[in-house]
């Protein structure tokens, strides 16, 4: 398996736990992933999560991003598959009798703030 190819699916099943668990992706996640591990350009990036998430939320906006060249569908799609299975395995993390609410809520607060510092410290 190609580099590129496990990294989009480790994208899409990290996006997926983190759906399943706060009601997160795209934004989030997919798309700061692209930009910082993959070296997509942002709306490249934002394109390509909108796509991944298009059963049905994100059609129209994936139809003005892909009219623009702004999409990469064959990304899209590996993403896709990672969404599903982490989904999956996120809903079932975050529902043990062991994970509070308060928990939740910190390791939300951890991730996003990881994001932002790495958003700012690069190029």
């Amino acid at each position: 398996m190609s580099n590129i190819f496990i990294q989009l699916l480790l994208i899409g099943l990290v996006s997926g736990i983190a759906g399943g668990m706060f009601g997160i992706g795209g934004g989030a996640i997919m798309i700061p992933a692209m930009v910082l591990v993959i070296g997509l350009d942002q709306k490249l990036a934002t394109g390509t999560s909108v796509a991944a998430q298009i059963l049905p939320v994100g059609i129209l906006a994936a139809l003005v991003y892909q009219h623009n060249g702004n999409l990469n569908i064959k990304y899209a799609l590996i993403i896709a598959v990672g969404l599903i299975v982490g989904n999956f395995f996120g809903a079932l993390f975050a529902n043990q009798p062991f994970i509070s609410s308060e928990l939740m809520k910190k390791l939300y607060g951890i991730f996003v703030l990881m994001i932002g510092i790495r958003y700012l410290l690069s190029n």
